[in-house]
Formats: structure tokens, C-alpha cells, sequence
């Protein structure tokens, strides 16, 4: 025996006698290859109709990612490790202006909870092993930071604002979820620049005070982030085409100006804590601007070069809803191919395409 692999298309129009009635597990290592998939250290499934493929042995080369992954494992604290004793050093109204400018902070935590949860499945069927190792531990980074900052307004005695107070928080975090795994990266490492500046504030200006600790250890992170989407960029944008480079140059704009509209309605609050919003902001956009030259995204690209393949070819205009449901997998609009040298042509010849027509 060869071992067990998952087999979903049993006969057309016929629904499995499987293990929770979702999946059946065939002895043999034959079910695999009628499907298409010669490997047999891959499984497949269907979820939501969508046809797919988890390798069980794949390909782990050490590399940036896998670095920067064991970097972040060892670097693990939790909020049992803050002394929540230590002294504030704000008054009672800088408290509440610090809980008012910590909001977009606080809500992008959360929000980069949700969109890696949602980037890992594309990277892992993409076959992006090492990267979707690191954003494991990007996970459990998001998670302690959100969990921390829970805390520390439990401790100010303040509450964050509301959406219905700054609806520009509900537009940057819907931004960042539209799109594919790569519009997320690029949003997050705007995102993780200006988390990084916020933070390095008060860990050079508060260094013995409770947020000023807190903002050492959460700079230490979000360096690692930054190394992550700055490689992962700098390595995926020369694939991209020229339309899809221009959305995400488009976005670069598009989050800076919802970061200016923010701002003024924090005006008073940031002056309150001692922070000039302009030059943060103008720092800010000195930053993103030079990454993005760093990572070969400055809008100097050839407009008569067509670019490689599009990371999600399905995208129209070279953006999809990564989060929106991805419609049912059907083969009905395909054609057998004429050719014999590609992987579609392989796929229309196997007993899955002629299965599939009753999806």
C-alpha cells in the first residue's frame, strides 16, 4: 500500500460515501493519477467547489523567509511577560488621546489577523512553502500585539474610537482586503512602516514608561514584517504585468490619502502626546516612497513592457476579493486542447475533465 490519498470525484453527479461525508480516502495510488496529479505526496479536496492540491512533502529551502521564521520563534514574549505596574507617564487627558491615535494602530492588528489568515491558503496552493511558514509566525505576532494592546487600554481607562467616529479606519481596512496574497503584502508593508514609526516614538521618547516598553518589543516585530513583505515583493514584482503594477502603485495612493484624512481628525490628540502629525506624516511618506524604490515599485517600469504572469490570473484588472467567496471550479468552458505541451492540454485528457461536466 502505498498509502492514503483524498479522491472527491467518485462518478459524475455522484456524492461520495466519505469520512464525514465530505471526503473518501482511496488505498491506491492510481486514484491520484486519474485525477492529474501523478505525486503521491499530494492530497486533494474540494472546498466551497474549489478543486485543491496540499502537497504533504514539499520542497523547504533555507532562504530569507525560513530565517526570518526561526528569528521570530525564538523572539515569542506574551503579555504575561509586561509589567503592567510600570508607570504610564501620561496624563489623565494624554490617555485619552493616546487611546483615540492608538485606534488605527489597534484595528490593523486585527485586520492583519484576518488577511494572513486569508494569504496562507493562496501562498500554500501556490506552492510558496517558506513563505507560508513565516506568515505562520506572523499570525501569532498579530494575535500578541492585538492581545497586548487590549490590555494596555484596559489599563489607560480608555476605549478606542468607534468606526461611526472614523469611518476611514472601516475604508483602509477594506482596501487591504481587496485583492490577491500580493495587494495584502503591499499593504501590509505600508501598513507595518507606519505601525514601526508610531511605536519607535514612544520606544526612544518613553523608554522606562509602560507604552514605551511595550513599543521596544512590538518594533522588533514589525522590523521582522517588513523584512518579510519587502523580499516577497522585491522577488514577485517582476512577474507582475504592467497593469497590475499600476493597482498597486494606485494603492500606495490611495492608502496614504485615507492616512492624511485620518489624521485630521487626530490633529488635537497627536499634539496632545507630543507628536506633530505633518512631519509624521511627511516622514512617513519619505519611507514608503524610498521602500517602494527599494523593492522595484517607483512607477518606472517601461509602459510598452507587458510584464510576466499576473500572481492571481484570475484577477480582473489585476485585482479579485481575496475575500469574497471564489466561485465553483467548472471545466464546462473548457475545450480540448489541440496541443500536447501544456498542463491544461494534460488536464482535459484525464478522467477528472470528463467527470467534471456535472459540476
Amino acid at each position: 500500500m502505498i498509502g492514503c490519498q483524498l479522491h472527491y470525484a467518485q462518478a459524475p453527479c455522484e456524492r461520495p460515501q466519505a469520512l464525514n461525508s465530505r471526503f473518501s480516502f482511496v488505498q491506491s495510488k492510481t486514484s491520484m493519477e486519474e485525477m492529474g496529479f501523478g505525486s503521491p505526496n499530494k492530497f486533494a479536496r474540494r472546498v466551497k467547489g474549489r478543486l485543491q492540491v496540499i502537497k504533504v512533502y514539499p520542497q523547504l529551502e533555507e532562504d530569507l523567509l525560513v530565517r526570518l521564521f526561526h528569528k521570530g520563534v525564538k523572539s515569542q514574549w506574551t503579555v504575561e511577560d509586561v509589567n503592567w505596574n510600570d508607570p504610564i507617564q501620561f496624563t489623565p487627558q494624554q490617555s485619552y488621546a493616546l487611546a483615540r491615535m492608538l485606534t488605527p494602530v489597534y484595528l490593523g492588528e486585527q485586520s492583519a489577523m484576518i488577511g494572513a489568515s486569508v494569504a496562507l491558503p493562496q501562498m500554500a496552493q501556490a506552492g510558496e512553502t517558506t513563505a507560508q511558514l513565516y506568515l505562520s509566525s506572523f499570525l501569532m505576532d498579530e494575535a500578541r500585539h492585538f492581545e497586548v494592546l487590549t490590555r494596555l487600554y484596559q489599563r489607560l481607562q480608555a476605549d478606542p474610537l468607534t468606526i461611526r467616529q472614523m469611518p476611514e479606519m472601516l475604508r483602509y481596512h477594506n482596501r487591504l482586503r481587496k485583492g490577491d496574497r500580493l495587494d495584502w503584502v503591499w499593504g501590509i508593508l505600508i501598513s507595518d512602516i507606519f505601525a514601526k514609526n508610531f511605536y519607535s516614538t514612544y520606544a526612544k521618547t518613553q523608554p522606562e514608561a509602560l507604552f514605551g516598553k511595550l513599543s521596544g518589543r512590538i518594533v522588533k516585530d514589525e522590523s521582522r514584517h517588513q523584512a518579510f513583505a519587502e523580499h516577497y515583493l522585491k522577488t514577485s514584482l517582476p512577474t507582475v504585468p504592467r497593469e497590475r503594477y499600476q493597482v498597486l502603485l494606485d494603492m500606495k495612493d490611495e492608502l496614504l490619502t485615507i492616512m492624511d484624512t485620518m489624521y485630521m481628525r487626530l490633529h488635537d490628540d497627536a499634539e496632545s502626546v507630543g507628536i506633530d502629525g505633518r512631519k509624521f506624516l511627511d516622514r512617513l511618506r519619505a519611507d514608503i516612497e524610498n521602500k517602494a524604490q527599494r523593492i522595484g515599485l517607483n512607477g518606472s517600469r517601461d509602459p510598452h513592457s507587458p510584464g510576466g504572469q499576473p500572481i492571481n490570473s484570475g484577477a480582473k484588472r489585476g485585482v479579485s476579493s481575496s475575500t469574497a467567496p471564489h466561485p465553483p471550479i467548472s471545466f464546462k468552458a473548457l475545450k480540448p486542447s489541440k496541443c500536447s505541451s501544456c498542463y491544461l492540454a494534460l488536464l482535459c485528457r484525464t478522467p477528472l475533465f470528463q467527470r467534471a461536466q456535472c459540476v
